[in-house]
């Protein structure tokens, strides 16, 4: 698997899209919305009445979410600037994904996101300059000193690749308890190696005393195989595994699949914050979501056929696993994928009480 080229959610704005079945992600932005908003007010408080201020979303996606988090950062610096009575800067703003993210879908909808910024914050606020940037955040993206804010949600677990030496982790798609020891241990590794780049790239792209947000999908447990950050694609594996058994994928392709993918725990973060040496740690918060409280919603509600639970977390999914699995199985078993997973996630949550975890890190650039 060519991560940079299939890690990527589903385009446009249909009924399978990322824009449209993003709800999750758009709960974590708003629930993370204190962190960032301390962060960049302290950080404006710092730069002492700056002409620009330069903010970077890595992991921007497609779909209304993409400005949700940076026009709330840019609200949070204008009040600020308001309070202490001074002239707006300019934004400079740069949205960066992969190359094989709907980049198109983004700058369709730029101007009419921009009219509503500047209908909010009103007169006198800074103009808003966006840029997009595609790439990958495991690289060096910006130039050196040039970024004075950098936040990313729901991004930073998905890995550069997928590990290497996981060939006997049949049966499994990620990790899990049933995985060897040596499986969970690459998982870790590349995790080590990805985010310690990631880290050293943005130390030299950040001014100092810039600042970071960072929001991942994590687990409370140091186990890396609980179910904290397992469970939901254990479910996809026995899903798959149904489909072998009817005939319908071969064992083969299912053992050769494997998502690029580590949920860390809150003691890892620290620990590979600490290693870098670049930042200090100015806040690190884990908090969770059921996923019942985003299978509520009136699609579910209006349609009778979908009232046995699980439908918006599995349109969820599938916003986001489609490419890689069409890349790998292909698109013809599609359907049969969802459906079955859906029965498989609402009979899950029919028995337990299942929720993602989330871990915010606020850093400063030393």
């Amino acid at each position: 698997m060519k991560v940079a080229e299939v890690l990527h959610m589903n385009g446009g704005n249909g009924d399978t899209s990322y824009a449209t079945n993003s709800l999750l992600q758009r709960k974590v932005i708003l629930m993370t919305k204190p962190i960032t908003d301390r962060a960049i007010t302290s950080l404006y408080s710092n730069l002492n009445n700056p002409k620009t201020i330069s903010i970077a979303d890595l992991g921007c996606s497609s779909g209304p979410n993409t400005f949700l988090a940076v026009s709330g950062l840019v609200k949070a610096v204008d009040t600020a600037r308001k309070k202490l009575r001074q002239n707006s800067p300019e934004f400079h703003i740069y949205l960066n994904d992969l190359p094989s993210n709907d980049f198109n879908t983004i700058f369709q909808s730029l101007q009419k996101h921009q009219e509503e910024i500047k209908r909010e914050l009103g007169d006198g606020s800074g103009p808003c300059f966006f840029n997009g940037v595609p790439g990958s955040f495991y690289e060096r993206l910006f130039p050196t000193d040039s970024l004075h804010f950098v936040h990313s949600s729901y991004s930073l677990h998905w890995l550069s690749q997928v590990p290497k030496g996981i060939e006997d982790n049949k049966g499994n798609i990620y990790m899990s308890a049933s995985s060897p020891p040596s499986v969970i241990k690459a998982y870790y590794k590349q995790f080590e190696s990805d985010f310690s780049t990631f880290l050293k790239c943005r130390s030299e792209e950040l001014v100092k005393g810039g600042m970071m947000v960072l929001t991942t999908l994590g687990r409370k447990s140091e186990d890396p195989s609980s179910k904290d950050g397992c469970h939901i694609w254990e479910l996809l594996a026995m899903t798959l595994n149904d489909l072998v058994a009817k005939g319908l994928v071969e064992e083969e392709k299912l053992n050769s699949f494997n998502i690029p993918k580590y949920t860390p725990s809150p003691t890892e973060i620290k620990v590979l914050v600490e290693k870098n040496g670049a930042f200090t740690i100015n806040s690190l918060e884990v908090s969770q979501i059921y996923w019942t409280e985003f299978d509520n919603d009136n699609i579910s509600k209006n349609n009778e056929k979908n009232n046995n639970g699980g439908y918006n977390v599995a349109r969820c999914m599938r916003a986001v696993a489609e490419p890689m699995l069409v890349s790998h199985f292909g698109e013809g078993i599609m359907e049969d994928v969802f459906h079955r997973y859906r029965e498989i996630i609402a009979d899950s949550m029919s028995k337990e009480k299942t929720q993602f975890i989330n871990v915010a890190v606020s850093l400063i650039r030393k």
